[in-house]
């Protein structure tokens, strides 16, 4: 089923407490942004796409878009971009769409999350039912060669993907990957054993009584993202679309309260011991300032055969946002020494 254009954000609720702490600006501030427009039609705020539409998958439909159609009839192998969360949305990765001067770039919004419907069952909150949609993608759109980009948890469901070795993978970016519960929460504890000291003891305090839904414990890890999710200031209209529309039932049901503390299902997640598995070319990237850190994501990459890295200098967890021109050239490079493979 095919749309015109991109839908307008869900009409929900602000949640007042969640959205300050993620935008980093005052409730009545947000308020405002979002009476200012947030909710009239987003082809006015972001490129218009060439096509989008509605795929079947397991448990309901999710939502995707595509720019650059006309490079399929070249040959050119689509990019199929998967955000993360879990409980994001493709937002605060369009600035990939600078990628579509050559190439289709397509995303898409995981069941529950963004456009997606979102039936909010615990059932389909899974690993594996999340990397059946990129089959059920590829089956829809008739995708026989394409390359994959995942960003933090959406470079895991493109990891466990790759493990299987699906014939037409040319390859894989997994960007600011958590690959490793483990890993990630050492990262963190070190991380945040640098923040303020008044930061750390709220961080603690509320976690051990319970209530990380406080605005206190909000703004304290405000302090986190600011140094280790999006370091642009303020926040671009792309990110905080993304955290407008977050389903935070489905990222406490498999993360937890904060991206430095993981409690939900994937505490115990590791792929590392399996990444030997993966055949096909693979591009690890990461901040300098990234919670997924570079020391851990040179470990996923020295367990990966083949696989090359790149850090960029002064960015965090969205390097492509905050270090764009770079990280584009980076991906070019990338496709271009893999598109015949």
């Amino acid at each position: 089923m095919k749309t015109a254009g991109e839908p307008a954000p869900l009409n929900k609720p602000v949640n007042l407490a969640r959205r300050r702490h993620l935008a980093g600006i005052t409730a009545a501030g947000l308020m405002s942004w979002v009476h200012r427009g947030f909710g009239a039609s987003s082809a006015d705020r972001f490129p218009v796409p060439d096509d989008a539409g509605t795929i079947a998958v397991e448990g309901g439909r999710i939502w995707y878009r595509i720019n650059g159609r006309r490079h399929f009839a070249n040959g050119r192998a689509p990019l199929l971009v998967l955000h993360g969360g879990p409980g994001a949305s493709h937002h605060y990765l369009l600035p990939l769409l600078d990628l579509a001067d050559d190439r289709p770039v397509i995303f898409y919004d995981q069941l529950d999350s963004g456009n997606a419907d979102r039936p909010g069952r615990e059932e389909n909150w899974t690993v594996q039912r999340f990397v059946g949609e990129i089959h059920a993608i590829r089956n829809a759109l008739g995708l026989d060669r394409l390359f994959t980009l995942g960003s933090s948890c959406g470079a895991t469901w493109c990891a466990e993907y790759a493990m299987d070795n699906p014939g037409g993978l040319l390859g894989s970016v997994l960007g600011s990957p958590f690959l490793s519960a483990k890993r990630w929460m050492a990262d963190a504890k070190a991380l945040r054993s640098a923040l303020p000291e008044n930061v750390r003891t709220t961080l603690s305090a509320h976690e051990a009584a319970g209530t990380t839904d406080s605005d206190a414990y909000h703004d304290a890890d405000m302090v986190w993202n600011r140094r280790h999710v999006c370091r642009l200031d303020p926040f671009p209209d792309y990110v905080l679309a993304a955290f407008e529309q977050f389903n935070y039932d489905l990222y406490n049901h498999m993360w937890g309260p904060s991206e430095s503390l993981v409690t939900g299902t994937l505490k115990d997640y590791e792929a590392e011991p399996r990444l030997g598995l993966i055949e096909s070319p693979v591009l690890y990237t990461c901040g300098e300032h990234d919670e997924a850190t570079p020391a851990s994501t040179a470990a996923f990459t020295a367990a990966t055969p083949g696989a090359v890295m790149q850090t960029f200098a002064h960015a965090s967890h969205m390097p492509h946002a905050e270090t764009r021109g770079l990280y584009v050239t980076a991906l070019r490079a990338f496709f271009a020494d893999n598109e015949t493979a």
